[in-house]
């Protein structure tokens, strides 16, 4: 108590009156009021701290427990891969119609650019009859478990903000990613792995850089955690040389205890984090050298995906996708940026392709064959899409956020389904329009989460993933 009077400490406490008490004691009730409040948080002295990442069950009926996203970077060309329009070659090299043009904003081209026809053939796979690229003859075999939405918009035209959007739900850096937000709902079902883990494969990595896979304002446990797919998984894992399990473990046990002593007086969330991280690494060091090795799986098994032990590739970083959701994983990214073709289209797409195309549909198919996939959502796609119009001479296209294209599978997305449409020219979207807050919207759905009622208080206000729009598709939903 803050009693200043040293008189009153000798008091028969029968004596003390009700008005006395609360004069002179004022500083004790708030303490044990703030001892009280951050007691329920699971932060105050006497108390087990609570652990953040406990697994939740959702508030609403879930079809999916995990997310792969494989997030192809650089955006590719909804024009060469999924959206076929034979109008488009037909007018290639002319000059689009002016109506068209009309209020629109291109990224670095002159929108008055010819028209730029495929610079490939499509082919329909499967019994649903899916036109896709002859580039994705792997798809192709598996396009009766995707859901193909051709009817994509957003709101951004350049690469960073565009990514920031799809991964944040908005275009401004400090938001919590989509991973941050489903570890923030469920928790993780790994005590050994981090919940959110990412992968980076291309010729660099996002423009949006950690941001995309940030917790924003959300406690920075809730961050993904980037995995390398050669070496240690993450860089300073292995004990230095002179220092055994035995004296780690007693220095983190030291570390702990202070930790927590601080953690006790102040409660402040970001040593919870601290403690969580040294601790997890610990166990890391046990759990994640034997999970990287992929040179244990079947000769079938890495021939199915392309993978080759010891390179780090985008085929390896699927096969390990797979085995973090085996271990609990709550969200998996894939970064693959290497898609910002705006020149040398025909080449780098067919490259591109030929490094993700075989990969991607084996982790569809793997996941499937073990039973993951119906708990599994598998999302593939970039920022945005690319223009109709050419650029760099004959052979490229500018950024386009009026229409792209995106697939999914596993979840509960309904296989087969194709949404949306595009205009003859695959400018703009004439049919079914999914924007990137109705993409997310869906995915929280199938994860048991009504996306306006996942929220987290900062600044004042409650935020929420899909910003403060968003609609749940249901012709993606089986």
């Amino acid at each position: 108590m803050n009693c200043q009077d040293h008189l009153y400490r000798k008091m028969d406490p029968k004596q003390v009156s009700r008005r006395w008490f609360f004069e002179q004691c004022g500083v004790g009730v708030g303490a044990a009021a703030l001892h009280s409040l951050l007691a329920e948080s699971g932060y105050a002295a006497g108390t087990e701290v609570v652990d953040p990442l406990a697994p939740k069950q959702p508030p609403l009926p879930a079809k999916a427990k995990h997310v792969i996203f494989l997030f192809m970077a650089g955006a590719p060309s909804h024009l060469e891969l999924f959206d076929n329009k034979p109008q488009l070659t037909k007018f290639d090299g002319t000059l689009p119609p002016p109506e068209l043009l009309k209020g629109y904003r291109a990224a670095f081209i002159n929108p008055n650019s010819k028209l730029l026809g495929s610079k490939f053939k499509f082919k329909r796979y499967g019994e649903s009859g899916t036109e896709l690229s002859e580039l994705l003859p792997h798809t192709g075999a598996i396009v009766d478990e995707l859901a193909v939405v051709k009817s994509l918009v957003t709101d951004a035209f350049n690469h960073a903000p565009g990514q920031l959007l799809m991964n944040t739900g908005t275009m401004q850096f400090g938001r919590p990613s989509m991973g941050a937000w489903l570890l923030y709902g469920l928790g993780s079902d790994t005590r050994d792995l981090p919940g959110f883990v990412v992968f980076s494969s291309g010729v660099k990595g996002p423009s949006g850089g950690d941001s995309c896979w940030g917790s924003g304002f959300l406690p920075s446990f809730y961050q993904g955690v980037q995995f390398r797919s050669g070496g240690d998984p993450v860089l300073y894992l292995s004990n230095p040389p002179g220092v055994d399990t035995e004296l780690q473990r007693d220095s983190l046990d030291a570390i702990k205890q202070l930790n927590t002593l601080r953690l006790n007086t102040t409660g402040d969330p970001e040593i919870a984090t601290r403690i969580n991280s040294y601790e997890m690494a610990f166990r890391m060091q046990a759990v994640a050298p034997e999970l990287m090795d992929i040179s244990k799986e079947s000769p079938k098994t890495l021939e199915m995906y392309g993978a080759e032990p010891g390179k780090g590739s985008f085929a390896n970083n699927c096969l390990l996708a797979r085995r973090l959701v085996e271990k609990g994983v709550r969200f998996v990214q894939l970064y693959h940026e290497a898609w910002d073709q705006h020149t040398n289209l025909t080449h780098d797409l067919a490259e591109n392709c030929r490094n993700t195309d075989r990969a991607s549909a084996a982790l569809v198919m793997d996941l499937k064959q073990r039973g993951l996939l119906k708990d599994t959502i598998v999302v593939w796609g970039g920022e945005f899409g690319r223009t109709p119009m050419v650029q760099g001479g004959s052979d490229g296209r500018d950024h386009h956020p009026n229409a792209f294209s995106m697939w999914m599978a596993g979840g509960g997305i309904k296989p087969g389904a194709r949404i949306g449409e595009t205009d003859e020219l695959g400018f703009n979207v004439a049919k079914d329009k999914v924007h990137v807050h109705d993409l997310h919207a869906t995915l929280l759905q199938l994860l048991g989460f009504d996306h306006t009622k996942l929220t987290y208080k900062s600044q004042g206000r409650n935020f929420r993933l899909t910003d403060v729009s968003g609609a749940v598709v249901p012709a993606l939903i089986a």
